[in-house]
């Protein structure tokens, strides 16, 4: 029977048996009933961890007395409030990279799904009967012979990089905020560039005051005719009405989505009224590997800094003479 007196990690869903399995001994897991702001403030106020997988509310931090982290189940940080953490003197830590070959899979999913229409293929085989899902075919195309254009360098953008060019020889072109050193033969071009040449363009920046917005009307009437977006970023990057209005006059090819501006999607949404998009409910880096991957660490993150070390990926370093303050 867990100790009583033990800390308590609270998280926002469930964890991958693997990651529970490692937290044996180390406090009592709680995981949140709901995951609306209320509910999440009211369950976490004697945790002395939070793993998280919703977005937080920036109050959660103001009277939790045992809290000493915030750590995400994954990579992106838009979920945790950084500045009301740090105020509180509340280390926030990630799991970077250990997601990015999941999405990277699913980028070349999405995509091949659009070349070869397998929606229409699919709907029309199962409704219409063999010849008229058939039919399809002499429409569809191969992705050999493609520049595929990566927005976003990190772990994400270099799986991307390394399937593509490796995995199917295509021509790469990238865009980062900084030229990367390990680009190869890969093509290093400004956003406008890179959308006016790639056939295929791949969304996976973090979602700043730069990137918000950055797939705009003007950008998307600098595409070529066919070519196909996939945002694996964040919902914002693009901004919808001007994606809307582009499918549908028929200006660029398809879209695959997988984040949103608003999550759930709404069902009367018009992304879901064209066959040439593919939308998925932000699991692209979701599998039982990531899963497994994703959990156990951030448990091996918690694990650490419950015994009194600091996390390997310390978001908020700022944070250390505050977080020191509370907790020696």
């Amino acid at each position: 029977m867990p100790d009583a007196a033990a800390p308590v990690i609270f998280s926002t869903h469930a964890l991958h048996p693997a990651a529970v399995a490692a937290l044996d001994g180390a406090g009592k897991l709680k995981i949140a009933t709901a995951l609306d702001p209320a509910t999440l403030i009211a369950e976490s106020r004697d945790a002395a961890a939070i793993i998280v997988r919703a977005n937080l509310p920036e109050t959660i931090f103001r009277d939790a007395p045992a809290l000493r982290a915030a750590v995400r189940h994954g990579a992106g940080l838009d979920m945790i409030p950084m500045e009301a953490a740090t105020a509180a003197g509340v280390l926030v830590a990630n799991v970077p990279a250990v997601n990015a070959r999941s999405v990277a899979e699913h980028v070349f999913f999405v995509t091949m799904a659009l070349l070869r229409r397998f929606r229409m293929m699919d709907r029309d085989l199962r409704t219409a009967g063999w010849l008229a899902g058939r039919a399809h075919a002499e429409h569809t195309n191969e992705l050999s012979g493609r520049r595929i254009g990566i927005v976003g360098y990190g772990a994400v953008g270099r799986q991307v990089h390394a399937i593509a060019a490796q995995g199917f020889g295509l021509e790469v072109a990238v865009n980062s905020r900084s030229r990367p050193e390990d680009l190869g033969e890969a093509a290093f071009l400004d956003v406008d560039a890179l959308v006016a040449q790639s056939d295929v363009v791949v969304l996976c920046c973090p979602l700043t005051p730069e990137t918000r917005g950055l797939i705009d009307a003007r950008r998307i009437g600098l595409m070529k005719p066919g070519a196909l977006i996939v945002n694996v970023a964040r919902g914002p990057v693009i901004v919808d009405d001007a994606l809307v209005a582009a499918l549908r006059q028929g200006r660029i090819g398809g879209a695959a989505l997988d984040v949103f501006a608003t999550q759930p999607l709404p069902p009367d949404h018009p992304y879901f009224s064209f066959d040439n998009v593919i939308v998925t409910p932000h699991m692209a880096g979701i599998t039982e590997e990531s899963m497994m991957r994703m959990g156990t660490g951030a448990v091996a993150e918690v694990v650490r800094i419950l015994r009194g070390d600091l996390p390997v990926n310390l978001r908020n370093p700022e944070v250390l003479p505050a977080y020191r303050a509370r907790f020696g």
